[in-house]
């Protein structure tokens, strides 16, 4: 029986986690300092090597395109200092060429105006020749359609005129209707 209870109370002590058993502690600190060494030479000499480059790398990309976008702001100002430049020329011009124009169209209008002036002038001076000669026709038509009216009421009240006095009639009355 004796044996028996040395295997139960070799069983209650090794029952449990191994790794808190204080038999294993210098073989587990062993181990644990293997490792430990193993995961520092391969950190400082194959993964830390490969970040710090492509960290650098990626630092060095990031100043190329800060500086690029530098370039291309300066670039974008430039071009907005020349669009507006080239605006506000494009702007003076127009108005320029307005003012030309307008110029023009009224010294074409004046032409116009002076040459339109001239042909009224042109066309009221012989409307009023006209107007003279069709006055002056009508007079001597009315002063010849008076004399043969009086001519005829004289012969129709039996009488007997002759072309002297009957002018003299006529012309007579004529001047007393003028004034």
């Amino acid at each position: 029986m004796d044996s028996q209870v040395d295997e139960l109370e070799v069983a209650r002590e090794t029952v449990g986690m191994p790794q808190l058993d204080f038999a294993t502690f210098p073989n587990q600190i062993f181990w644990l300092v293997v490792s430990l060494v193993a995961i520092y030479l391969i950190l400082t000499r194959v993964a830390l090597p490969r970040i710090g480059a492509v960290l650098a790398e990626r630092r060095g990309a990031i100043t190329n395109d800060i500086a690029r976008a530098e370039a291309l702001k300066q670039q974008a100002e430039e071009a907005e200092r020349a669009y507006e430049k080239a605006l506000a020329d494009a702007r003076a011009e127009a108005q320029r060429i307005i003012e030309k124009t307008k110029a023009e169209m009224q010294e074409q209008l004046d032409i116009a105006l002076q040459k339109a002036d001239a042909e009224i002038a042109a066309k009221t001076a012989e409307s009023e020749r006209r107007l003279a000669e069709i006055r002056e026709n009508a007079a001597t038509a009315v002063e010849e359609v008076a004399r043969d009216t009086a001519r005829e009421v004289v012969e129709m009240l039996g009488g007997k005129a002759d072309g002297r006095s009957i002018n003299a009639a006529v012309s007579a009355q004529l001047k007393e209707q003028a004034a």
